[in-house]
Order: C-alpha cells, then sequence, then structure tokens
C-alpha cells in the first residue's frame, strides 16, 4: 500500500478541504504526509523605464511567498499532528507547478499525491484543473484525485 503521500495546496478553501481529505486517508492506511506549496517565481518588470520605489524585490517577494506557505501548509500540520500522521512540508517556487509537484514526488520517494480538482476561485479554480490535468498526464506516481464539494452560498 501507501507509505508517502504529497499533498499540495494552493492555501484556498478547495485545497485545504482536500489536503485534510489527504490527512485522514494517510491516517486510515498508516502512511506519512509531506504537503508542498509550490509558489510562483518572481516576475522581473522587463519592459519598464522606472521601478516605483514600493515595487517589491525579488527578496521581498521570496519571503512574502514563504510566509504564504507556511501559513497554507501549516493548516495541513496541524491536521496532521492532531491526527498523529507523520508530516513533513516543502516550499518551492516554479511556472510550471504541475511540473515540480511531479519532481517533488519522485524526489522524496512518494508513492501517491493525494489533490483536489478544484483551487482558488474564478481564473485560479481553472488554473488548479489544469495542474491537477497536467499532473495526471505527465507523472508515473498514482495521483488521487479529491472531489471537493461545494460549498452552498444560500444559508
Amino acid at each position: 500500500m501507501y507509505k508517502k503521500i504529497l499533498i499540495p495546496t494552493d492555501g484556498s478553501d478547495f485545497s485545504t478541504e482536500s489536503a485534510q481529505a489527504g490527512v485522514a486517508f494517510a491516517k486510515q492506511i498508516k502512511a506519512e504526509v509531506i504537503g508542498i506549496f509550490v509558489a510562483p517565481e518572481y516576475q522581473y518588470q522587463v519592459y519598464v523605464d522606472f521601478i516605483p520605489p514600493n515595487f517589491m524585490s525579488d527578496e521581498d517577494y521570496k519571503a512574502s511567498m514563504q510566509k504564504n506557505g507556511e501559513a497554507y501548509l501549516s493548516k495541513i500540520q496541524s491536521d496532521a499532528d492532531a491526527r498523529e500522521v507523520p508530516f513533513s512540508k516543502l516550499i518551492t517556487f516554479s511556472d510550471t507547478p504541475a511540473r515540480e509537484i511531479a519532481k517533488a514526488a519522485e524526489e522524496n520517494q512518494c508513492d501517491l499525491i493525494f489533490m483536489g480538482s478544484h483551487g482558488r476561485s474564478g481564473w485560479g479554480q481553472l488554473l488548479l484543473g489544469s495542474v491537477t490535468t497536467k499532473v495526471l498526464s505527465s507523472c508515473q506516481i498514482p495521483v488521487l484525485v479529491y472531489r471537493t464539494k461545494k460549498k452552498n452560498s444560500a444559508s
């Protein structure tokens, strides 16, 4: 069975829901979990003659994304700790998140990737959907896609 599960997150509610389901699954099969957050690379201003003084530097951007990643992964870690599931985390930077997720799974000898079918809302939701699709089509490691439940907007 599966011993080490990679669980990607983008910090969205859907992603957090699927991560919690992944931790619960890991508990059932007595597997360990590696949480991963893939932040987009810093975008340099190429065709700008003047860079405003309040424009974020590469170092500031990376520190900010590292802080965001820590916050997103801490939710998974709290759930893993509560369920007594061994947990470690990765924060990486890449403009090709699907490739980075597959690479991290291989490098960490994961035997399963557990990820959600939805991510951020709006255009970001399409992005994670495409990330999931790209991981499914490019990775040799099994991928379990968790179908998140839509939240009811009416109370």
